[in-house]
């Protein structure tokens, strides 16, 4: 598990909208790792150069939010994830949301947990 800078942004609910921008990141070379887009148009990210991301999306006129979170590579198998879940609720942190995938060629899946204290989580977690 790492503690990674997560951008949020909000998108007009038009076509095309979400391909632009990640034409955008691609165009800077910027790797995502993870998002998610909520139909009200919150688009979250985690990127492997934020600092580049945000930079360019400011740029662009996107007003760009960062927080950070966990990013972590699971087993993609069942209950893979509650152990560190638990171990995260038991230092008492809260999870304010959570996103993630993997696919059926992979035995792993990224899992990004944003919660309200990412390096006690951390620690709680042994990452």
């Amino acid at each position: 598990m790492a503690i990674r800078t997560e951008l949020s942004l909000r998108l007009a609910n038009s076509p095309g909208v979400l391909s632009t921008v990640c034409r955008i990141l691609s165009d800077e070379r910027v790797n995502v790792i993870a998002m998610t887009l909520e139909s009200s148009g919150q688009l979250r990210l985690v990127v492997d150069n934020h600092v580049r991301a945000a930079g360019v999306l400011r740029g662009r006129h996107h007003q760009v939010t960062e927080r950070e979170v966990l990013v972590s590579s699971v087993s993609h198998a069942p209950g893979a994830l509650a152990p560190m879940l638990r171990l995260i609720a038991e230092a008492g942190v809260n999870v304010d949301y959570a996103y993630g995938g993997g696919t059926d060629v992979s035995d792993m899946a990224t899992i990004v947990i944003a919660v309200d204290d990412p390096r006690r989580a951390s620690a709680a977690a042994g990452m």
